[in-house]
């Protein structure tokens, strides 16, 4: 019997597996080959097509180029700031940088931007003389999507009141009961991830604080405010609670401001300042564009009109490009009718007498820039200027109507239907805009307190009389007669009776 052989495979098998190894290796080497190829097109598009976006870095010496990235600043140290006085506070030489939107159409707001050098002794994110287009709001509201609310645009039981049928748009009902909001998120998120990491620095005690406080730090963005000394606890510790670290300086405003471009020239920070960049406006835009998408067949929409404008000249850009025949209006205050003079002068103007106002806060801020108010004369079809009893006698109206708690700049839109300044709009659909409620207690029972007496809801009187029960009694007969109800002070407290 002869040994049997080595058990070897059957040759079909070996010739299988030989050919699956083959086809392996060429699939893998196929698409190693593939992806180098994509990555050497895709490189030259980047380098034909991109912006390049430099690293942005202040100091004194200019931006470093080439992509070299540095170490991040350390933190501001609170201790330091009483050695800054405001005869060392800039001598020309600060570096500065705007945001400019390429003119390409078929590239998004967010995605366009380049950095440019400016002699201004702030950073700013304008692009001047570069109107926003429609495209640039739906990039804006696409972006901020997840992070903003969209408020309700509600049908109001006022419209029986002045025979408009009246939709608020409650945007006091954001988290930091601002309109600010969307321009800040979009503005923020559209900066490099390197400023980003190095942080913002803003000077304001307004809503513009507010709103950059939130969302810098809901995007793990290091965010400082500087307030004067002169700003309210309740401001101050809001902002706080935001995640921002607050620092008092100085005791105007001004002095708050010019620390805040110190730090930031010396820290790496980016100084934020409200205007009229591209950028901001369409964010502000936003809200235009949902109240068209919530009430249909809109004939008319009021928007405040003080303070920087972008809200109504934003909101108008998104409104006129979906429906020309809808009219944009702007309210302002009789007492700084700003924006009536920039239209009439054609150049903005700027009333001093305004700044700081405690009763109109944001609406009496600085004027806009050229961006907001060529969009403003090109687009809104109406301005109207309301006293401020007007505007007193509205915040009463949101309270009493519709349980909101608003300031003056979320109650000056319903103040040109109280005032009867607008009475073409009668029997028409019409859209307001309540953009703010951030009122302090005390300044909103002041308020209304005297919104009723103007309305002869309320009469204050005093006298004196006698402690006799004859003579109380008299006076008791008097009001029994008017069948009026009074109040009295007795130190500290106050009875109804």
């Amino acid at each position: 019997m002869t040994s049997p052989g080595p058990l070897l495979p059957p040759y079909s098998v070996i010739v299988g597996v030989l050919l699956r190894l083959a086809v392996y290796l060429v699939t893998v080497l196929y698409s190693y080959a593939e992806q180098l190829f994509l990555k050497k097109d895709d490189s030259k598009v980047k380098k034909r097509d991109a912006p390049a976006l430099c690293d942005l870095r202040l100091c004194k010496d200019g931006p470093i180029r080439n992509g070299h990235i540095g170490q991040r600043p350390p933190p501001i140290n609170p201790e330091r700031l009483k050695d800054f006085v405001e005869e060392d506070y800039l001598n020309g030489d600060v570096k500065t940088w705007e945001m400019k939107i390429v003119s390409r159409n078929e590239e998004l707001l967010g995605d366009a931007l380049s950095l440019v050098p400016q002699s201004s002794s702030r950073i700013s994110l304008s692009s001047h003389n570069k109107l926003i287009r429609f495209e640039d709001i739906s990039a804006a509201a696409f972006k901020i999507q997840s992070g903003v609310q969209k408020t309700p645009c509600m049908y109001s039981r006022l419209s029986k009141l002045y025979g408009v049928d009246i939709y608020l748009k409650k945007e006091f009902l954001q988290y930091t009961g601002s309109v600010k909001e969307r321009g800040v998120l979009y503005l923020l998120t559209s900066l490099p991830q390197d400023q980003q990491r190095k942080g913002v620095i803003v000077a304001s005690d307004g809503n513009f604080s507010m709103a950059v406080a939130y969302h810098a730090s809901e995007l793990r963005i290091p965010v400082f405010v500087i307030m004067s000394t002169s700003t309210s606890p309740a401001r101050v510790k809001t902002c706080r609670e935001y995640g921002a670290m607050v620092i008092s300086y100085g005791t105007t405003a001004k002095d708050s401001q010019m620390h805040a471009r110190r730090l930031a020239q010396e820290n790496g920070y980016l100084y934020l300042e409200e205007e009229d960049s591209a950028v901001y406006l369409s964010g502000l835009g936003t809200m235009g564009l949902e109240m068209y998408e919530q009430v249909p067949k809109l004939d008319a929409v009021i928007f405040p009109a003080g303070g920087h404008c972008g809200l109504l000249a934003g909101s108008a850009a998104a409104l006129k490009h979906l429906n020309p025949r809808i009219s944009v209006i702007g309210v302002e205050s009789e007492s700084f009718p700003v924006l009536q003079q920039s239209l009439k002068a054609g150049h903005p103007a700027e009333d001093q007498a305004c700044n700081n106002h405690h009763f109109y806060g944001d609406v009496s801020g600085l004027c806009f820039g050229s961006n907001s108010l060529q969009l403003t004369g090109k687009l809104v079809d109406k301005v109207v200027a309301v006293s401020e009893e007007d505007v007193l006698i509205s915040m009463l109206r949101l309270l009493e109507y519709e349980r909101a708690t608003v300031d003056a700049e979320g109650a000056i839109g319903l103040a040109a239907l109280v005032a009867g300044k607008l009475p073409e709009l009668k029997g028409k659909r019409v859209a307001i805009a309540i953009c703010s409620g951030n009122v302090d207690l005390h300044l909103l029972q002041r308020c209304i307190a005297r919104a009723l007496t103007l309305e002869s809801r309320v009469c204050r009187f005093s006298l004196v009389i006698s402690d006799s029960p004859a003579d109380v009694s008299k006076l008791l007969e008097v009001l029994a007669r008017e069948e009026a109800s009074f109040g009295y002070q007795t130190g500290t407290h106050i009875c109804d009776i």
